[in-house]
């Protein structure tokens, strides 16, 4: 089985040892995505809302280098500082999935990477 390293700059880049996604032949697996600007590289403030759209646009950005898209997203993982914000995310997360949306999980944890208030990870098809 192969295995790929994916890098883009319409997406943060890692800021640790890993990468922002790995390719095999049939799946990609994404490094969680906080709500950094690809552009500033710095967090996005405002709202949950405005924080789950930047997550979101920096994963499709990494599924679209990697040659798929949140269309093939089979498994996605969110992480909050806060589930009291989870109703809010949610609203945001269900228009990036109109249609048969992926398998979810999430939880609530006490830190994440920067300060930030909400991490996302995906596993999609290729």
């Amino acid at each position: 089985m192969t295995r790929e390293i994916i890098a883009t700059d319409r997406a943060p880049g890692a800021v640790g040892p890993y990468s922002q996604a790995v390719r095999t032949e049939r799946l990609v697996f994404t490094a969680g995505q906080i709500p950094l600007d690809p552009t500033t590289g710095k967090l996005v403030e405002g709202p949950i809302e405005d924080q789950a759209r930047r997550v979101l646009d920096n994963i499709r950005a990494v599924l679209e280098a990697a040659g798929t898209g949140l269309d093939r997203v089979v498994k996605m993982t969110v992480f909050m500082t806060d589930l009291g914000d989870f109703k809010r995310m949610n609203a945001v997360y269900a228009g990036y999935f109109p249609t048969a949306p992926p398998a979810r999980s999430a939880v609530q944890v006490a830190a994440l990477p920067l300060g930030a208030v909400i991490e996302m990870e995906a596993v999609a098809l290729v």
